[in-house]
């Protein structure tokens, strides 16, 4: 497709993740770079199969399969028929210019499960969790599905309780979002993780230091020193 064409297409979607299309980079709201390397997605995913769960705009997915993963299955339902802004159209653009082999499947995650879609050695479950009702039966769903790796990226609160511990929330007190509706602190992410079958749990990217935090009280309040993001890999 010509530059122009490209970028017109491009311009008529409102895009969430940054996709370089190879022409044109997708003006979306994430730092998809940034957060990948957060994320610590590995380097060579030769032979491997990896599930993109919640996929979006599909950068992870792709991002897999540039990584030589030997199948990817990328997940959605909400971000691409529900009441939010997102639409299928980002992924389907970016899998046609990027000529992917990337598999596509509509699914809500409390709806996935071997007999439907199968088990992946590889697991993405990035930004996802703070967003469902249910978090522990959405873990049940993800291990299920897990054969090796799950790579987990999610907001966490109460960082100052030790004991393992969830935060519960009610209306648009978390980035003016309804739908973020429970996060974990750190201790009560790794036990739900290990009731759910996981055996290995590594913090790859720790909350931020605590006088990073500090600083983001002034803006947001006394609760941010509280809150911040982590991936965890955790191992069957």
């Amino acid at each position: 497709m010509p530059r122009e064409d490209l970028q017109k297409s491009v311009d008529a979607i409102r895009w969430f993740h940054r996709i370089d299309l190879g022409d044109v980079v997708t003006p979306g709201l994430d730092d998809s770079p940034a957060k990948l390397r957060r994320v610590q997605l590995p380097a060579d995913l030769s032979g491997k199969t990896v599930l993109d769960l919640c996929a979006w705009d599909g950068f992870f997915s792709f991002e897999a399969e540039r990584r030589h993963a030997s199948r990817v299955l990328a997940v959605d339902s909400f971000c691409w028929h529900g009441a939010g802004w997102g639409t299928k159209a980002g992924f389907e653009l970016a899998r046609e210019t990027l000529r992917s082999k990337v598999e596509d499947r509509e699914l809500e995650v409390l709806d996935v499960s071997p007999d439907k879609i199968g088990v992946f050695d590889v697991v993405l479950f990035l930004g996802v969790l703070y967003h469902m009702h249910h978090p522990l039966l959405a873990l049940e769903k993800v291990a299920s599905v897990t054969g090796e790796l799950l790579i987990l990226e999610t907001k966490v609160d109460l960082l100052t309780v030790p004991a393992p511990a969830l935060a519960v929330y009610g209306g648009k007190e978390v980035n003016n979002d309804p739908t973020n509706y429970t996060a974990p602190n750190l201790a009560g992410l790794c036990c739900l993780l290990r009731s759910v079958g996981f055996k290995r749990i590594e913090i790859v990217s720790p909350p931020q230091p605590w006088p990073v935090r500090l600083f983001r009280v002034l803006r947001g309040g006394w609760r941010e020193f509280g809150r911040d993001r982590v991936t965890v890999h955790a191992w069957k």
